[in-house]
């Protein structure tokens, strides 16, 4: 078995990688006609959390069969039930998305994935007071409350926007209310997702012995990621039953000459690839960060809604909004950015003084 290096730095670009497939990854939805909400979300869920975790386990991880014979059945089945709940909280943020658009929706749901999902792993380990002793340690607190703050006045930010977008009369499906419950559920049940994969070390230590490298945590997807596809189907396939709609992923309904089935499934597969792409790239940066590993969700979050800002910037979402909306969201990007370098540097310094 061969020791990964630690490389604190490669592992915060590998993290980038996978918030920017994560920022993006619902983009393509904009361009699905003529199917319901359940039937794109199905299609990409069975290949986000069902058909490529299962492909890249078995591309990357030697001797899989051997692997998933002798991993503990205890830790295959915590780390399904745990991504089962993240099941719930995925669909749940695909949802506030329709109601209050991507930067309002990643802010919160994100913001409180990331601190729930940073600080209480270790925390119910008990190793927390240990880690933050060692050096480097107070750039890491000074990174995590930064880049809350930086999340927070994104949400403000996001906020400023809906009323601006309400004066205008331009608010389409804008619904606050709605949005604030989905993307707080999305959130706690977000942060349970690090616990499945926190539970699911044992496997991927198993995968580590039969020489998996730096692809060890491939295997955990296969348990961590069927769990949230598990209860996403339920859900969509009653939608389905409720509204008899399963038929249009295989026939468009009459009245929409204007969509075409072949685009939807391919909008539908970019999702899932990108959406996968996030957890494929997390796990290449998470083995590299060292000491303080642990920080991995924070990184990972705290760039998800920095670069997901960015691409509503892109797609116009803060167009038509005031000056004032467009400096605060200004402010909060240079504070999230600062965020990740303070975290960055915390990782870097801690890796310097074990060695």
């Amino acid at each position: 078995m061969n020791p990964i290096s630690p490389n604190p730095l490669l592992g915060v670009a590998m993290h980038a990688v996978g918030a920017t497939f994560a920022a993006t990854c619902y983009t393509p939805e904009k361009r699905v006609r003529g199917w319901s909400w359940q039937s794109y979300w199905l299609t990409q869920a069975s290949f986000c959390w069902f058909l490529l975790p299962l492909l890249g386990a078995w591309l990357t991880i030697p001797e899989l069969g051997a692997v998933l014979r002798e991993a503990p059945t205890s830790a295959m089945l915590a780390s399904f039930g745990l991504g089962a709940a993240y099941g719930i909280g995925g669909t749940a943020f695909g949802i506030s998305i329709r109601h209050i658009g991507f930067s309002l929706t990643y802010a919160i749901a994100v913001g409180l994935s990331s601190v729930l999902g940073t600080l209480i792993p270790p925390l119910v380990k008990g190793t927390l007071g240990t880690t933050l002793s060692k050096p480097g340690a107070e750039w890491i607190v000074a990174g995590i409350v930064i880049g809350t703050l930086g999340i927070a006045g994104a949400g403000w930010a996001g906020r400023l926007k809906e009323r601006d977008l309400s004066a205008q009369q331009l608010t389409g499906h804008f619904s606050l209310t709605k949005g604030l419950l989905l993307s707080l559920l999305a959130g706690v049940l977000s942060a349970v997702y690090g616990f499945a994969l926190e539970s699911g070390e044992p496997i991927a230590d198993v995968a580590s012995a039969h020489g998996a490298g730096v692809w060890r945590g491939n295997v955990v997807y296969i348990f961590s990621n069927t769990g949230a596809f598990l209860t996403t189907s339920i859900y969509c396939l009653w939608l389905h039953a409720r509204h008899k709609t399963l038929g249009e992923l295989v026939e468009l309904p009459a009245g929409s000459e204007k969509a075409s089935l072949p685009l939807n499934w391919a909008m539908a597969v970019v999702t899932g690839l990108f959406w996968y792409g996030q957890f494929f790239f997390y796990n290449l940066g998470h083995v590299r960060m060292g000491h303080y590993k642990f920080t991995s969700w924070a990184i990972h979050m705290i760039m998800l809604v920095l670069i997901s800002n960015l691409v509503g910037i892109m797609f116009r979402e803060w167009r038509q909004c005031r000056r004032l909306t467009h400096r605060t969201i200004g402010i909060a990007l240079a504070v999230l950015i600062g965020a990740v370098l303070l975290l960055t540097y915390g990782n870097y310094i801690g890796e310097l003084a074990s060695q």
